[in-house]
């Protein structure tokens, strides 16, 4: 498939008297597009989000990548340093909150349907590290058809800003969804996945857990030493099916 055009910008939306920054990735042309919310790393929407932001939209859909951390840190963006992880994790499971989580994703996916390219009935979300714990969230909401979760840890364990584990919500998924994980992930152990499976089966959500021998927490990020090509070329393949398949392009 031929990479499409794109035009990127950063777009605000609206939610609850706070304007939030958004990336904004869409091809340049005519046509009528699925759209995909892209959700970040502890790292914020930094340059790795908005590569995948914009590899999405090359692939033929409109994607979107709302800053989480709106509320905490505006515009926040950080490397991976050991300083920068542990502002990151404050962040993300101390000072976010489960519900406006799913109400600035929602509020991303409103602002899609006002765009006249944008396909009606047709969003999916991606999402990584911290991101891909909330893509599971995400994976609840109505509008979500399709959700690419990867290396979402503490998934089983607990939700942002404290309450039931995320795992509790498995029933209410209403899409397909896929997991990938790093086998090496000391923050993921084997179990966890195993019961992220067993939940997804229990409840007869259409899934699949990809498992990665030899990758490590981050593995899609080559912007990071946990990078692996192998599994980021089959990974980035499956996401391509499961969109390609659910939403169309």
């Amino acid at each position: 498939m031929t990479k499409q055009i794109i035009h990127t910008t950063t777009v605000k939306l609206s939610q609850d008297n706070l304007q939030i920054s958004a990336y904004l990735a869409q091809p340049q042309a005519p046509g009528s597009y699925p759209g995909v919310v892209v959700l970040q790393e502890i790292f914020g929407v930094n340059a790795h989000i908005r590569e995948v932001t914009e590899r999405i939209a090359q692939s033929g859909y409109i994607a979107i990548a709302p800053a989480l951390f709106q509320r905490q840190a505006p515009d926040f963006e950080t490397g991976y340093t050991p300083e920068a992880v542990e502002i990151g994790k404050e962040y993300a499971w101390q000072q976010t909150q489960a519900t406006e989580l799913l109400s600035d994703i929602q509020s991303a996916i409103d602002y899609l349907k006002t765009l006249p390219q944008v396909k009606p009935d047709s969003f999916g979300c991606i999402g990584f590290c911290f991101g891909g714990h909330v893509a599971y969230l995400a994976a609840t909401l109505p509008d979500i058809k399709a959700t690419a979760s990867f290396y979402g840890a503490g998934i089983t364990t607990r939700t942002p800003g404290g309450g039931a584990p995320t795992i509790n919500l498995t029933p209410d998924i209403k899409g397909t969804i896929y997991t990938f994980f790093g086998m090496e992930d000391a923050s993921i152990p084997a179990s966890q996945i195993d019961q992220i499976n067993a939940e997804l089966e229990k409840y007869t959500i259409p899934h699949r857990v990809f498992r990665y021998d030899g990758a490590d927490h981050g593995f899609f990020c080559n912007h990071r030493a946990s990078y692996n090509p192998k599994a980021t070329a089959d990974a980035w393949e499956q996401v391509k099916q499961l969109f390609k398949s659910v939403l169309g392009a």
